[in-house]
């Protein structure tokens, strides 16, 4: 009876810290870099990760990158200039496609290929993989550095 017991206590320990751990992560702050294991400077000070400083592109930039790994594009959105082009790269070893609004439309991509696309007009512009459809994207397009608003943003 005793083990019962302990083991009872033991089970409601274990899940009072990770509710712990998931409450402390749940607070990082409005800040959109995150660190990741293993992405401090030999300082100590967290490196930006990739995603992040894709997210915080500034819409001046030449171009952006968008990478397809995981099932996933990375990041999700990101922000252009008008005239800019954006290049996604597959680094999946499954093939995927971009596919959506403003003529976006890649065709099979096998792992490390890659498309581009120059945006020449203003506008929110989502995409997808037609091959996995739950994989989904936008691009922002913007004249000022101001981004128009965006549902689901």
């Amino acid at each position: 009876m005793a083990s019962g017991i302990n083991r009872l206590v033991l089970a409601v320990a274990l899940l009072a810290l990770l509710a712990g751990a998931l409450a402390a992560s749940a607070c990082g702050g409005g800040s959109k870099e995150k660190a990741t294991p293993g992405a401090t400077s030999p300082a100590g000070t967290p490196k930006a990760t990739a995603q992040a400083t894709q997210t915080a592109a500034t819409p001046g930039a030449q171009g952006a990158s968008v990478e397809i790994k995981n099932f996933a594009f990375e990041p999700k959105t990101i922000t252009i200039k008008v005239g800019r082009t954006v290049t996604w790269t597959n680094q999946d070893s499954a093939a995927h496609t971009v596919a959506g609004d403003g003529g976006i439309d890649s065709g099979d991509l096998s792992k490390g290929k890659s498309y581009s696309k120059t945006f020449d007009t203003e506008g929110a512009f989502d995409y997808h993989c037609s091959i996995h459809p739950q994989m989904k994207g936008q691009v922002i397009v913007q004249k000022s550095g101001v981004a128009p608003a965006s549902p689901g943003n």
